[in-house]
């Protein structure tokens, strides 16, 4: 058996899962439930196709009722008093200037399970985040990609 890995999450990250983990549990089961009563009273449940596709739902929520529950259970969460305002942390928001593309980027760093590109928000264990990490204001990080080193100027560190 494995041993358990804790998550580390900021305190808003910490809020989103305990919200779709509350919402699942009580909602989203009540709902399920409905349909698979309703889908009961159509008759044969061997060739019942709604009555499937609910238990199949069913069964994909409970899972990630699961999920939630043990990552909630093992959850780390960043203290922000503790996040340092000059150095590069779990929970910093960092303006860099990218050499290569001579621009100015906004990244939130993150605990993996928060990890959102689209928003920018990056895991302290993506490439990025590695190099981030620890890094100060004015500093230049060198980023290992498969295309090569990309060099980020750190400009800002703010709490995020």
């Amino acid at each position: 058996m494995s041993k358990t890995s804790q998550t580390v999450l900021t305190p808003n990250g910490y809020k989103k899962i305990e919200e779709e983990f509350e919402y699942l549990k009580v909602e989203k089961r009540k709902e399920i439930a409905e349909r698979i009563k309703i889908a009961r009273g159509f008759g044969d449940l061997s060739e019942n196709a709604e009555y499937t596709a609910a238990k199949e739902e069913q069964a994909k929520m409970e899972t990630r009722i699961a999920e939630l529950k043990k990552i909630l259970e093992n959850a780390v969460v960043i203290d922000e008093t503790n996040i340092p305002s000059d150095t590069v942390s779990i929970g910093s928001k960092v303006t860099v200037y990218d050499e290569e593309f001579e621009e100015e980027v906004v990244y939130s760093i993150v605990g993996s399970m928060e990890a959102n590109p689209i928003e920018n928000k990056i895991s302290d264990k993506s490439p990025v985040g590695i190099a981030l990490l620890g890094a100060k204001a004015d500093e230049t990080v060198d980023v290992e990609t498969p295309d090569g080193i990309v060099k980020l100027k750190v400009l800002k560190i703010e709490k995020d």
